[in-house]
């Protein structure tokens, strides 16, 4: 019962997805399955989506990224779950016959790093954050085959990708990656779409949320695409709204 509800209910963001792409008309749904669907940005920069099943039993849908350049390509947190992981595995490597380089684990939540079994298992190299490190093992998920301190420059061909720690937000060990080639940069969830709530504070900090998202503001000040951990992606206005909904009174 509850994977028909996963497949109905991602058929219905697709729908939605749909819909958003006639306002982004650089943008384009790509249907992998009842799974997993990709909303393409632009030849290089893809965002896949995927749903997870909570404790609670509601079903969420969930934001990753995937950087593409010279058939090679990186990816930015694993789909939420091993069958739409395998599947986004199965269409860059035989559909788009790109050599997956590796993928980076924004934070140690579930929605980040739940198919990293499936992308070890094609020995595709895993990357995190020594304090994201630190957490997964605590969850007793398996180490990553990288670590790095605060930041990570990754090169793919003539494309840079920059990922920095910048502070406490959603976790403590949040990181954010930058794509200054496209402007354009994935926050996870430490990053909020336009009217969502605060949503999952279980380990967040939120005296240093705004702070944080401010930060990255002021080092990356020509951002033109931002894409959250949930919900449709956009430009600065995401920042902005982040910072504000958890702006603390003075």
């Amino acid at each position: 019962m509850i994977e028909t509800s996963i497949k109905l209910f991602l058929v219905f963001i697709l729908c939605l997805s749909i819909t958003s792409c006639n306002k982004n008309k650089s943008s384009e749904t790509i249907y992998i399955s009842e799974d997993l669907q990709l909303t393409k940005i632009n030849d290089h920069s893809y965002i896949h989506v995927s749903a997870i099943t909570l404790e609670s039993g509601a079903i969420y849908p969930c934001n990753g990224f995937i950087y593409v350049n010279n058939n090679e390509a990186y990816v930015f947190d694993t789909p939420a779950n091993d069958r739409a992981t395998a599947e986004l595995i199965d269409w860059l490597q035989n559909d788009q016959k790109v050599i997956i380089k590796g993928v980076v684990f924004n934070h140690f939540h579930r929605d980040c790093i739940e198919g990293m079994d499936v992308f070890k298992s094609n020995n595709i190299l895993c990357i995190a954050s020594k304090k994201t490190a630190s957490y997964m093992q605590k969850q007793k998920y398996e180490s990553p085959d990288q670590v790095f301190e605060n930041d990570l420059e990754l090169k793919l061909g003539d494309k840079n990708i920059i990922n920095t720690y910048f502070g406490e937000a959603h976790t403590s060990d949040n990181i954010v990656s930058y794509f200054p080639e496209e402007n354009l940069m994935y926050g996870g969830c430490m990053i909020k779409s336009l009217t969502a709530k605060k949503g999952n504070l279980a380990d967040a900090n939120t005296n240093e949320w705004s702070k944080t998202v401010s930060k990255i503001k002021k080092t990356y000040p020509n951002i033109k695409i931002v894409i959250p951990g949930h919900g449709e992606y956009g430009d600065v206005k995401l920042l902005d709204y982040t910072i504000s909904l958890f702006q603390t009174k003075k």
